[in-house]
């Protein structure tokens, strides 16, 4: 997968970010090209190796239409998680390792389904406030709109579902 520079794209765990640079470097004796970017929330930035793109789950920012489909699954459909904490947090860490947003999705509809029944667990809590937060922030940056304007459209699509978003949690590092 090939990235331009001034490209949104979104690096797993951490969001949306920017391509600033693309330039070539030797790595392990041959020339290999690398994308610098920045992620939007902390100022961060990332070198990452054109080979090594797929494996770490760099991708470009979601289309509008699949944005659409998000909001849609957090509607609908069931979440389902783990009973026993340890693989829940396991499989959720997974899930959000992926950089899929519908991932991030699941992982926020089913903390969110789990928070009714009993109260989270500090890693829990920061999971869905970090889940929340890669959710609102793409989906605010594909519909070119405020993240205040997509957490309200994420807090009615939760409660179609008869979902409620618990208290924040500390705010996400």
């Amino acid at each position: 997968m090939e990235f331009k520079l001034g490209e949104k794209v979104v690096y797993p765990n951490h969001g949306v970010g920017i391509i600033e640079q693309i330039s070539y470097s030797y790595l392990n004796g041959r020339s290999e090209r690398f994308y610098m970017l920045k992620i939007h929330s902390s100022g961060l930035k990332v070198s990452v190796p054109q080979a090594n793109v797929e494996s770490v789950g760099l991708r470009p920012v979601i289309r509008s239409g699949q944005a659409g489909a998000v909001l849609t699954f957090l509607e609908n459909g069931r979440s389902s998680s783990h009973h026993d904490w340890k693989h829940r947090f396991k499989e959720n860490s997974d899930k959000m390792r992926t950089g899929s947003l519908m991932e991030v999705a699941a992982v926020l509809k089913g903390l969110v389904a789990l928070s009714r029944t009993k109260p989270l667990s500090f890693r829990e809590k920061k999971m869905l406030e970090r889940a929340k937060y890669l959710l609102v922030s793409e989906l605010a940056t594909v519909r070119n709109t405020t993240e205040s304007a997509v957490e309200a459209n994420l807090i009615r699509a939760l409660a179609k579902a008869k979902l409620t978003m618990p208290e924040s949690a500390p705010a996400a590092e």
